[in-house]
């Protein structure tokens, strides 16, 4: 079968840098799809982007279509005549030109027809042009008096088939096989001579890496180099890296100073100032003291690079001099003078004001300090102080620090410590692999805050639906789990989502603690997905029902060790077992006289069951239950191969259900182990 290389490059406007990645791959996706639909076998997939381009290259693409039975059904023979002409006309053909066919017992008209197949250099303009325009654009902007739009402007267009363009207009623009080079060094067209050298030629010819990752990486080095040859470290954030990727074509690293007296600010908002701003690495030293420079990503090369450096120190000065202005200005307000302010600021209508938020986070801090033994004077005191740093104006100009700048508003105003880094930490984890607070303090405050907002959105109808999450509960709810996973706080949360529910409003609907519960167990179910958990383990688990996501994790991880052991296959037979013939049976009826038990083997298991129940009674190690349970498996085999439940004896019967009745509590004990066969 004869294959071709295929390139396309869309040449642009700088492209959003965050979200240059999505453009990308949303523009290779698409290709695939196009060309998976029209049944074009197709090799290895390339995407390549850079601030003012979007390419793909699909190597060893067919050549062209296999040709296609083209087949369908029609009416039934006898049909009204209308309807069968209908078809015909359909597909363009008359009636002697159908075939009857049988069809269950029934006769039909088909039409069939053999459809040739197409060459690709034919497919693609249509194939590029539904896969340009399939990409999903939140803003697309539109240009000069065409119709077409698009995240940025375009400018010119390559398709080429090995070293053969592709008749197309696509966009207003007119394929060829020319690319354009640096903005700033060549502004003429450069000739590809073939899609497979496409990344070659335009590291060479052009000095651009168009493969993001690989430009990403000689970022990094460059950065990396830069910082020691400045005696220092440099601390790399991996999504400001790659959101200097996207935005260099070209990438040539330096360093900058800044002055010195800059670090009486706290650092993070010195930092912030540099990354948000300017996309500025910082550098620190031994010991990660910041140092007063930092290390920015030029997009061309310079003859006097200490033009462009001197220009970069100019321009962050001023906002390291807001950021020292703030600081000072701040530190002369107290956080709880702030508190004032904060009610004229909007939580959410209906949820009241910023104040009413904190003055709800302060009583549910308390309350849940008191559950768990933890200072609840501190964490009230750090949950009412939680939010009056949105007033000041640090974090007017940089939201990123949020709780972060109250943890030193605090220390200023001679808090203690604990109060000062509760209130830094709580709003951890902020996302998915962020660390959980450090303190107890912290972490009870984070709860409170994270529930309240919960609590809240959902009893004002509110919840997150499909997709859709604009009040970020689905995140909110994934960290105030593993904060009790991973801290192991032990707290009934069924409860717990009461008392926050009657903190709030009588707007506030109290009849949803279910719904949230389910939907926190629904974020649950996704934390163990992620960590790889068995599906069937969670719903073991969850069909008892567990107050308290601590205790849930406890019986997981019982249940894991469970499974791996040989008897455990013969027990969860015998569970499912139990529970389809317990399915009619009163189980509040659960007295049981073993006297009624006639054979020895069923005498045997009720022993059995006295001692594990009697072990319950005096611990809650799942652990140390399953491997008391496991012990049962030979009994229990015994049992149902020599002793037949059902027995004409109602008193007997009786006995036995409630003798298997007793077996199926002790597994209920830690998860209902039937659903493990599924």
């Amino acid at each position: 079968m004869k294959t071709h290389d295929f390139l396309l490059e869309l040449g642009t406007e700088e492209l959003p840098p965050k979200l240059l990645i999505n453009l990308s791959n949303s523009l290779r996706d698409n290709l695939v799809e196009e060309l998976k639909q029209l049944g074009i076998e197709i090799g290895k997939v390339s995407a390549f982007a850079t601030p003012r381009r979007l390419a793909v290259c699909i190597f060893k693409m067919q050549s062209h279509q296999e040709d296609q039975l083209i087949e369908r059904k029609g009416p039934s023979v006898g049909s009204p005549e209308k309807a069968i002409e209908g078809f015909a006309k359909s597909c363009d053909v008359d009636l002697n030109s159908l075939e009857k066919r049988s069809l269950g017992g029934k006769e039909y008209y088909f039409f069939h027809a053999k459809q040739v197949g197409q060459q690709i250099i034919d497919l693609l303009p249509s194939v590029v042009d539904k896969a340009i325009n399939n990409i999903p654009i939140t803003r697309a902007m539109k240009w000069g008096e065409l119709d077409y739009s698009f995240a940025r402007p375009v400018h010119w267009l390559v398709m080429l088939l090995d070293d053969e363009v592709v008749p197309a207009n696509i966009m207003g623009l007119v394929s060829g096989n020319t690319t354009k080079g640096l903005r700033f060094s060549d502004s003429s067209f450069l000739e590809i001579p073939h899609a497979s050298e496409y990344q070659s030629f335009m590291r060479e010819k052009a000095q651009i890496e168009v493969d993001f990752n690989k430009r990403k990486e000689i970022i990094r080095e460059q950065v990396t180099s830069v910082a020691k040859s400045s005696k220092a470290q440099v601390v790399i954030d991996e999504s400001l890296l790659d959101e200097v990727c996207a935005l260099v074509e070209y990438p040539r690293a330096f360093s900058g100073k800044f002055d010195e007296k800059y670090l009486n600010v706290p650092e993070e908002a010195l930092i912030s100032a540099m990354k948000s701003h300017q996309k500025y690495f910082h550098m620190v030293d031994s010991k990660g003291a910041l140092l007063p420079s930092f290390i920015s990503v030029a997009n061309i090369e310079s003859t006097n690079m200490n033009f462009i450096i001197q220009g970069n120190e100019r321009v962050i000065r001023p906002r390291l001099a807001d950021s020292e202005f703030f600081w000072n200005q701040d530190k002369a307000i107290r956080l709880d003078q702030r508190l004032e302010g904060l009610g004229s600021v909007l939580f959410m209508k209906s949820l009241g004001s910023m104040a009413d938020k904190a003055k709800r986070i302060e009583k549910l801090s308390k309350h849940i300090a008191g559950l768990v033994s933890i200072d609840t004077q501190a964490c009230a005191r750090a949950g009412l102080l939680s939010k009056s740093d949105l007033m000041s104006e640090m974090v007017g100009e940089f939201a990123d620090l949020q709780g972060i700048m109250g943890g030193y508003y605090a220390l200023n105003d001679g808090e203690s410590d604990v109060v000062a880094q509760a209130i830094r930490e709580h709003y951890k984890p902020r996302f998915a692999g962020d660390e959980i607070p450090s303190t107890n303090e912290g972490l009870v405050v984070a709860i409170a805050d994270k529930l309240d907002t919960i609590t809240g959105v959902y009893g004002i109808g509110q919840a997150p639906t499909g997709s859709k999450d604009p009040y970020a509960l689905r995140r909110l709810a994934l960290g105030l789990l593993r904060i009790l996973l991973e801290a192991q706080l032990d707290i009934n949360l069924k409860t717990l989502i009461d008392v926050s529910l009657n903190l709030h409003s009588k707007e506030v609907d109290r009849e949803v603690s279910s719904s949230i519960y389910q939907f926190m167990m629904e974020r649950l179910k996704a934390y163990y997905k992620d960590v790889h958990v068995d599906g069937n383990v969670f719903k073991a688990v969850l069909a008892v029902s567990p107050d308290s996501p601590h205790d849930f994790h406890q019986r997981v991880e019982a249940l894991n060790e469970f499974i791996q052991k040989i008897e455990s296959k013969s027990l969860i037979e015998a569970n499912k077992r139990i529970a389809n013939i317990l399915k009619d049976f009163d189980s509040n009826d659960v007295e049981l006289d073993s006297r009624l038990l006639i054979e020895d083997s069923e005498q045997k298991l009720f022993q059995a069951t006295e001692s594990i129940a009697k072990q319950l009674s005096e611990q809650k190690d799942y652990k140390a239950i399953v491997r008391s349970l496991l012990e049962l498996k030979e009994v229990i085999d015994t049992f149902f191969d020599s002793v037949m439940v059902n027995v004409d004896d109602i008193e007997l019967k009786q006995a036995r259900l409630k003798l298997i009745n007793r077996v199926r509590s002790l597994f209920l004990s830690v998860a209902d182990i039937s659903y493990l066969s599924s």
